[in-house]
């Protein structure tokens, strides 16, 4: 996880934490996107291939995106997103894999390709 802009090493370390205790189980994480210009989301040739390698990689951990849509507007605040994806992985421990499974070397550099700016948020099991 160090290795993502902004991380919040505080929070990993209670994810990690979690991970390596009696009390690991199912975690859902929304996950709050602004895509570069360059992915042109959502039909782009670089979108559609990040959100394949992002299954391929879900796959290996046992996450599955279980919701995706496009932001039409915000209401409140200011934080602009073009996309929110809800997914589930079955353990704390499955989301920290994300980062040593098959396909993250290519899911982080399409990342780093098609996404300008993401927040990604711990949540209750859905």
């Amino acid at each position: 996880m160090a290795d993502l802009p902004s991380t919040n090493t505080a929070e990993v370390d209670v994810i990690t934490r979690i991970a390596q205790s009696a009390a690991d189980g199912p975690v859902f994480m929304l996950n709050l996107n602004r895509y570069r210009s360059e992915a042109h989301y959502p039909e782009g040739q670089l979108y559609r291939d990040y959100m394949s390698v992002l299954a391929t990689l879900l796959l290996q951990v046992g996450g599955k995106i279980l919701w995706r849509t496009t932001v039409l507007g915000q209401v409140v605040g200011n934080q602009a997103i073009d996309e929110a994806l809800g997914i589930w992985y079955p353990s704390n421990q499955a989301f920290l894999n994300l980062m040593s499974a098959p396909a993250s070397g290519e899911n982080m550099r399409l990342r780093a390709l098609a996404v300008e700016h993401a927040d990604l948020h711990r949540c209750q099991p859905y």
